[in-house]
């Protein structure tokens, strides 16, 4: 057998061999410190979760849908996301590639030095004449002429499992480009969601504010005919007035917010700033009493920062083994061949012309000044540090889920105390109103009611806002809104 073939073999067979050495630990995900339940939940362990509904099978807003489809398409952080989910890739491509032979060639290749007589050898020690007849010259004479052409491959063997930690790792950073995408959008979601949410609720309290000018607008002109009947003072007057700059003063800083407002939503959506349409008003919401919100072991599925912590714990433990596998030896098989002239019409002459070469080689680091030991023991630290990172995420979680759905509770008690409150305010209003007509009540009196049912009004549409905007909360704690 071919002495070349024969060594080949023996180092293919040797890497078979040793290719089920795979240095480092795999991945096991760590004990988490979660209960069965979020506190304040009526979940079970089969419970399903808000999170599983498709965003736009959660919102029923015809234009609030039309701008989460938009801000999906458009907005920025999500184009930026998807960049990055492709360099990820390029990389995982490369991690694939590296267990294959590296190839380079050389495709007609000329070396040509020429020497003086000072050179420290002599003239005719270099000296190449075509003819083969003339002497040697002294100055700049032909020392070497060569002809190449030439395929080299280089392989190393994955003995202790290198590449295949490195390809690990590569695939845990890919897969985080995917969450990170789906984070992105969860909070975009959201964002659009509380932004269209604050929009209708300044639609609202611009509608009381409208409404209590026109009340306190008649009030005036009432009070005004009483001075004229010397029944009350100027001093009545200006105070009935004042109260009216109060409601009048809200109209432009509420259109003010609007306007800032729907910009905001156009920013978000990747579009100019313009006004955007309302298909409903807020009041017209209905809100449940309660919302499915699962189990906290459901969060490491449907949430996707929770799943990014973990898939960079999967890369940080796969680093661990690369770094260690530095330390060990590593096995090359580098290989060449081609044609090799002096003279160009000898560099077809075959097999005259051929060369070809074999080198395997294990090379095992002794004393690096600590530098390998230092990278293995940074890189165990990093891991630490992953699992923190992820057991801290997961954390947050739980207590994100379990604040929303204390807000739930507890605004839909505040709903229904400020309902009472508005409704006690409006009718103190009416009846304030016909006790001052028949002057059996002060225009204070009067003022007084206004003032009250008009922060009454304008709290309970500040509460409705506050509920949807915890259903939504709610739905992002729990990783809804990238499905």
């Amino acid at each position: 057998m071919n002495p070349i073939l024969r060594y080949t073999g023996l180092a293919v067979s040797c890497c078979f061999l040793l290719s089920s050495c795979k240095v480092g630990k795999d991945y096991v995900r760590p004990e988490l410190p979660v209960a069965d339940t979020f506190r304040g939940g009526n979940s079970t362990a089969d419970s399903a979760t808000i999170a599983d509904i498709p965003w736009n099978d959660f919102f029923t807003d015809s234009m609030l849908m039309m701008l989460i489809d938009s801000a999906i398409t458009n907005n920025y952080d999500m184009q930026t996301a998807l960049k990055n989910i492709e360099i990820a890739n390029q990389s995982l491509r490369q991690s694939r590639a590296a267990f294959l032979p590296e190839i380079e060639a050389e495709l007609g290749g000329t070396n040509h030095q020429w020497r003086s007589r000072d050179f420290y050898s002599s003239p005719s020690s270099g000296w190449y004449d075509r003819g083969g007849q003339s002497p040697p010259p002294e100055n700049l004479y032909m020392y070497q002429s060569q002809y190449l052409s030439s395929v080299s491959v280089s392989w190393e063997l994955d003995v202790w499992g290198k590449l295949r930690r490195q390809k690990e790792g590569a695939m845990a950073e890919y897969l985080q480009t995917f969450e990170a995408r789906k984070a992105i959008q969860t909070s975009l979601v959201s964002a659009i969601a509380e932004g269209y949410y604050n929009l209708l609720m300044l639609d609202a309290q611009l509608e009381v504010a409208q409404r209590n000018l026109k009340l306190n607008d008649s009030t005036l002109q009432i009070v005004k005919l009483q001075r004229d009947a010397g029944e009350v003072s100027s001093l009545a007057i200006q105070q009935t007035q004042s109260q009216m700059l109060v409601a009048a003063s809200l109209i432009p800083q509420l259109e003010q917010e609007i306007a800032i407002q729907e910009n905001t939503l156009m920013e978000l959506t990747g579009k100019m700033p313009d006004s955007v349409y309302r298909s409903s008003a807020l009041m017209d919401w209905r809100m449940q009493d309660s919302y499915d919100a699962g189990v906290p072991i459901q969060l490491l599925a449907n949430r996707p920062d929770v799943r990014e912590a973990e898939l960079a714990l999967r890369a940080a433990n796969a680093e661990v083994g690369v770094a260690q596998a530095y330390r060990y030896p590593t096995l090359t098989i580098e290989a060449s061949g081609g044609l090799n002239a002096m003279l160009p019409q000898n560099w077809f002459n075959i097999p005259g012309a051929l060369f070809g070469g074999l080198i395997s080689g294990v090379t095992q680091p002794v004393f690096a000044g600590r530098k390998l030991k230092t990278q293995h023991e940074i890189a165990k630290l990093e891991r630490d540090k992953a699992e923190i990172g992820f057991q801290r995420t997961v954390m947050e979680a739980v207590h994100e889920v379990t604040n929303a759905l204390v807000m739930i509770e507890k605004l839909n008690e505040q709903y229904a105390i400020t309902e009472q409150r508005v409704a006690t305010a409006q009718l103190g209003v009416k009846n304030a109103n016909l006790l001052f007509k028949s002057g059996e009540a002060t225009y204070l009196e009067v003022i007084t009611a206004q003032s009250n049912a008009l922060n009454s009004e304008l709290d309970l549409v500040s509460i409705k806002q506050q509920q949807l905007n915890a259903k939504v909360t709610l739905y992002r704690a729990l990783g809804g809104g990238w499905k």
